[in-house]
């Protein structure tokens, strides 16, 4: 990414967190000529801090991560939406042999966790079931707080038909917080609120305007608008509007971009890299 302001890529120490968005697309990934600024492959980020990684969902977008890690990398899944999940049964790195990667999932055991992954990759509607592949898959359910080398990782509910975990990953005193799939209610405004509050950067669900969120209330989404006000109650530094719906192309989020005039918020680009 080549922008100025406080979304300029600039060098930093190996400790420090770099977000990559490696797709943003929200409900289905798309292939258009309307929709080649903003991508359109679905929610998949790559967070990095020194030798450690992690993965936050596996949308379509995975199917262009990297592969070769220092560590082995973790794919933490926020809620099972198929679009959440469109990528992970094509990661080149599942089927290397006896590279290692954890897939960590909203589940109460890993067993129901593997179960819940095979309801959608096992037959009859996948060949194999994760577990079946090369690599070194080990498939488990998320506890709080993770440690993965450097980086710490904290979960709370978020406010979703079916539930969504929100995000937030810390190293060397920096953060940031993904909150997809959220539509703000009094209670889970409040409660992401305290939990975002200070974060460097925020990944908040902007798929809807102002508009066509009075036609789509309780589908599970929020606005740039309702991102604001959050960024006003907990002193967020930056954020990155996310999750833009299928038929929003370029032009109408570009519009809407330059519409907030505001140098801290950015609507996701795939591609982009966030140096924290």
């Amino acid at each position: 990414m080549n922008d100025s302001g406080p979304f300029h890529v600039q060098e930093t120490a190996a400790d420090e967190l770099r977000l990559t968005v490696l797709g943003t697309r929200g409900s289905m990934a798309i292939c258009r000529k309307d929709c080649m600024v903003f991508g359109g492959s679905t929610s998949c980020y790559l967070v990095q801090a020194g030798e450690d990684s992690l993965f936050l969902d596996a949308g379509s977008g995975l199917l262009s991560a990297p592969t070769d890690f220092p560590n082995p990398p973790l794919i933490l899944i926020s809620h099972l939406h198929l679009d959440h999940l469109l990528g992970l049964g094509m990661y080149p790195r599942l089927v290397m042999p006896g590279a290692r990667t954890d897939v960590l999932l909203p589940a109460k055991n890993q067993q129901e966790a593997q179960d819940m992954l095979d309801g959608l990759y096992a037959p009859p509607y996948w060949p194999v079931s994760l577990k079946q592949y090369r690599g070194d898959v080990r498939i488990d359910a998320l506890h709080f707080p993770l440690r993965h080398g450097c980086l710490t990782v904290e979960g709370i509910k978020g406010s979703h038909p079916g539930d969504c975990v929100i995000f937030k990953v810390r190293c060397g005193g920096k953060s940031l917080v993904y909150a997809t799939d959220f539509e703000p209610n009094i209670q889970s405004f409040a409660r992401l609120a305290a939990f975002a509050h200070g974060t460097d950067l925020l990944l908040y669900d902007g798929q809807y305007t102002d508009e066509e969120y009075e036609k789509r209330k309780g589908f599970g989404h929020s606005t740039a608008k309702m991102g604001i006000e959050l960024m006003k109650r907990c002193g967020v530094k930056r954020m990155l509007l996310v999750h833009h719906a299928p038929e929003s192309n370029d032009e109408e989020l570009l519009r809407r971009e330059a519409a907030l005039g505001r140098s801290d918020i950015r609507f996701a680009r795939e591609g982009d890299v966030i140096r924290i």
